[in-house]
């Protein structure tokens, strides 16, 4: 009798058993005996936002701009208005260059943020034009470049090299205020994809600008 009982206490477990995972398997769920990495849950920020808007403000003591952003770590392109005369941006690289960095400093819009969008220009940066010596378009920041942090230097030079402040098409010459030589960098795939990382640099500089009083004289 004992035997017999337990035979069908047996049975009765197993059958409860197989029920529960009938149930779970109705479900959609799978049952596992190990656990399961789901691994880090996709990016679901689009690192895009219309330009049209920005396009449409565009005044005539403003120019449209694009201007490159951290989105999921790497730097997209934002279409800014910066308050800039057209006529004046076209004549002047150092003027239009402050008004960049002024754009980059600024903290995203809350249609940037919710795309996904930061800048690691935290502050405002000063710009001035080259010294005597300087190799021909340079650009002294008031801040030594390889002291930015690496993601502001990368927003920075491609930036530039957007819009025009480049001594060649995706190259820059950045110099700080102190005595140290300027450098040359260069925004390229790698530089976009990895913006934490080193910033591409030129080999070679241009050579320095001629003064026009120098010129004069030769």
């Amino acid at each position: 009798m004992t035997s017999s009982r337990t035979s069908r206490g047996a049975a009765r477990r197993v059958a409860a058993l197989l029920l529960g995972a009938a149930v779970l398997s109705g479900c959609g769920i799978r049952t596992t005996q190990v656990p399961v990495d789901a691994g880090t849950a996709p990016s679901r920020v689009p690192c895009e936002v219309s330009g049209e808007d920005a396009a449409s403000e565009a005044q005539a003591d403003s120019l449209s701009v694009r201007i490159y952003l951290m989105c999921t770590s790497q730097l997209e392109q934002v279409v800014r208005v910066a308050q800039i005369p057209e006529e004046k941006a076209a004549v002047s690289p150092l003027l239009i260059a402050r008004a960049l960095l002024d754009e980059l400093a600024e903290q995203p819009s809350q249609a940037e943020q919710e795309a996904g969008f930061a800048t690691h220009v935290n502050e405002p940066i000063g710009l001035n034009g080259p010294r005597a010596g300087d190799p021909a378009g340079t650009l002294r920041l008031s801040r030594q470049p390889e002291d930015l942090p690496a993601g502001a230097l990368a927003q920075i030079v491609c930036t530039f090299a957007e819009n025009g402040v480049a001594v060649a098409e995706d190259s820059v010459v950045l110099g700080g205020p102190g005595e140290y030589e300027p450098r040359g960098y260069r925004c390229d795939t790698r530089a976009k994809e990895r913006p934490e990382g080193p910033m591409p640099t030129l080999s070679a500089l241009p050579p320095a600008a001629v003064s026009p009083s120098a010129s004069a004289s030769s």
